[in-house]
Order: C-alpha cells, then structure tokens, then sequence
C-alpha cells in the first residue's frame, strides 16, 4: 500500500511505502498511550485552544459525552492491543473539552471498565488532563480511590492566566483553579499531582509565569508553544524566519531557572537536555523518539494527536473508528508512520541542521507547510535552534568548570 504521508496527504511532494517499509524490517511501536476524548465541550473559552479556536471545528457534529457502548468497545480494542504486543503497561488520558463535565462517577467507571477488560497482567495507568475548575474533593477522592493522576492548565499568574483563559462571559479563571490547586496540593491528595502545563504567551513576564507556577509547588511545569503552522503562524511571530521572540522568553525562564538549581522540573528543558547529554526524549515536542499516542474521540472515530486540528479540518483523521478497526490497523496509518519514522520523516534542511537530532523538528503539527505538508522544519525553527544551543552553551560550561 503506497500513500502520502501526513494530512492533507496530497501535499507530500513523495510517497511513503509502507509495505515496503515493513518488507525492510521497519517495525511500527505500539500504542502506549490511549488518549480518551470523553467529552467533547468545554466550561472555558481559552483564545488559543485548537479544539474550539482554530481550523477543524469537527467536535461540532460528535456527541457531548462518549457512551457507555463505546467505552466498552475502547477497553476492548486497549486490551486486545496490549496483550497482542505483550505489553505490561498502558496509560489512558482522559481528555476533553473538559473531561470533569462528564461527571466524577462516569469518569471512574471509565477507568474501572479499562483497567477491568486489561486483567491482572497488564497495568492501566490513568491520568486526566482539566482546566481544574471543577476540581474538588469529592472528585479528588474518586479520582484518589482508583490513583488517577491529575494534570492541570495554568498560565501563570492571574493577570497573565485570565488574559487568555476565560469563561465564555469573559470572567477569568484563575481564581477557581488556584482553589483547586490548593486543595490538591494538601496531603490526602499530593500524591495524585501530575503537573501543570502552561501555554506560553509573549505578553507574559517569563519568570513572573514561572514563579507564579512554581508557588503551586508542581511536581513538574511543562511550557507548550501556542500551536501554528507557517500557513498560520503563531502569535508574535512575523514573516521573518529568524525571529525567536519564544526563544528569547524561554531562555529567560531557563537562566533563572537554572541558576536556581531547578527546584521544579521543567519537562521542556528537562527534555532538551536530556538528549543532548546522549538520552532520548519522552516528549513529541524534543527528539526523534517514535510516536507512541492515539486519540479515541466521542464518537468512536480514531485520530492523530489532536494537536492536528490546528492545521485543517480533519487533519488527525485516520478514516477508521474504535468500532470497526483494532488498533494495529491504526498504526499502519502514513501520518502514524510518519511520526514514527523519526530522522526518516524530517526535511532535508532539518537533517543538516546541527540540532536536527536533538529538536526533532518540533511538535509535528508546526511543521505543516501548505504544499510541502509536514516535511519542513518547525515554524519555531529559529526559536528551538537559539533554546537548544543556549542550553548547549550552559551544560558545556557546568561541564569545563574545575570540580571543588
């Protein structure tokens, strides 16, 4: 079967063999992560969310909440793809719109149901991802219950979280999520604390963001580039290429950070320094480490990372549903392959970069390019080049200094 990589695949100036690829000893990995769209609405109505905001507004025709058939069907379809590849480990990610509108006892029985058709022998890891306004203790308890770990969406400090992440009526948020965060950093709870993610903004004081982070005391910070295509560039960023506005803001993080000995763990630079030190990332945002996540929406259909939908209406559609197609039948998908491929899948340019290896090209979806499709670098190109060598520079010199 031959077919152009990537969405919209006939934008791929080459097509990608995929018969041939496994007749060469190409193996695809197995899906590790199950990420679930259990509902598909939102109490928030953040500016920069792909979901809502952007090209595909595709969650317009799916049903509110995923049905309780459907759930049976996913643990199904997950079991029978971890015990054909003999994993002994998965993780689910509970994902929305915002998964908390479905209800803390609907979510449980999520889990339950996933965790029940895996069996004793492979173990079910199950996170949610919210905007926490809905989080409380009752939730908290259900959720300590079965040890569902709990990531949450901050953007700093109030002025700078409430200029983007608003109530639809123009009310901000912070202050219901600092109360849930609160009451999740308290000891019954601690344990449950995945992180906080925050999407960066230009017009935000950097170290202001990340002190205004760090005062949740997170296990870990991870900072996401508003998402962009070169067809769509992201905010800030002009037609000159070689601008880094997002380099310079998270170098500034970085330094103060850093210098700081990294009390918090900051995955972003964690990551960067991770494989330029000769170890492999865990993030699609770093690296050339395979793919390893699909999307199961509302409606049974089976998607790309959903991050996609900021380049075109049904860019993460794979054309199959959690009904009729295992996921083995997924991943021989060319956008799955694509983002498997590794140093295989990246532009020429990107492969004589020094940095090829170690920024990836940056998450996949910026990296579209309306004719050339996925095969270009990252529009943060200039961005990721001038982070990861300031990075470079700071590790090299800890690395000359004289011990004692």
């Amino acid at each position: 079967m031959k077919s152009h990589v990537g969405e919209p695949a006939a934008e791929w100036p080459a097509t990608l063999d995929i018969d041939g690829l496994l007749e060469s000893g190409w193996r695809s990995r197995p899906f590790r992560q199950f990420l679930l769209k259990v509902h598909s609405r939102c109490n928030l109505a953040c500016d920069y969310c792909y979901v809502y905001m952007m090209a595909d507004q595709s969650w317009r025709s799916r049903p509110m909440v995923m049905a309780p058939e459907l759930v049976e069907i996913v643990a199904r379809r997950i079991s029978e793809h971890a015990h054909a590849h003999s994993l002994n480990s998965v993780s689910v990610i509970l994902h929305g719109g915002e998964p908390l509108l479905a209800g803390r006892e609907y979510l449980t029985k999520i889990i339950e149901s996933v965790r029940g058709e895996a069996g004793p022998n492979v173990r079910v890891d199950a996170a949610v991802q919210t905007n926490g306004v809905l989080l409380d203790e009752e939730t908290l308890r259900a959720f300590d219950r079965l040890d569902v770990r709990i990531g949450v969406s901050l953007d700093g400090n109030p002025r700078g979280n409430d200029r983007n992440r608003r109530y639809a009526d123009g009310r901000g948020s912070y202050a219901a999520v600092a109360r849930a965060l609160r009451l999740l950093m308290t000891p019954p709870f601690r344990h449950l604390y995945g992180g906080l993610l925050c999407t960066v903004d230009l017009a935000n004081d950097p170290v202001e963001t990340y002190e205004a982070l760090a005062g949740f005391e997170p296990p870990m910070i991870d900072f996401l580039l508003p998402h962009g295509t070169w067809e769509s560039p992201p905010p800030g960023r002009g037609p000159d290429s070689t601008q880094a506005p997002y380099a310079d803001w998270l170098i500034t993080v970085f330094d103060h950070w850093y210098d700081s000995a990294g009390g918090v763990v900051i995955r972003f630079f964690q990551e960067i320094m991770h494989v330029l030190l000769g170890g492999a990332s865990a993030s699609e945002a770093i690296g050339l480490t395979p793919s390893s996540l699909v999307v199961v929406e509302t409606d049974g259909t089976i998607e790309q990372v959903d991050s996609l939908k900021a380049v075109g209406h049904g860019a993460p559609a794979t054309g199959m549903n959690i009904v009729n197609h295992p996921f083995d039948d997924v991943l021989r998908h060319p956008g799955m392959v694509a983002r498997q491929l590794g140093w295989e899948a990246l532009s020429d340019q990107c492969k004589k970069c020094r940095f090829g290896r170690v920024c990836g090209a940056g998450l996949y979806p910026h990296r579209y390019r309306p004719g050339t499709g996925f095969r270009n670098p990252s529009v943060y190109c200039a961005d990721l080049y001038r982070l990861i060598e300031h990075v470079r520079s700071r590790l090299i010199s800890d690395l000359r200094r004289p011990s004692g």
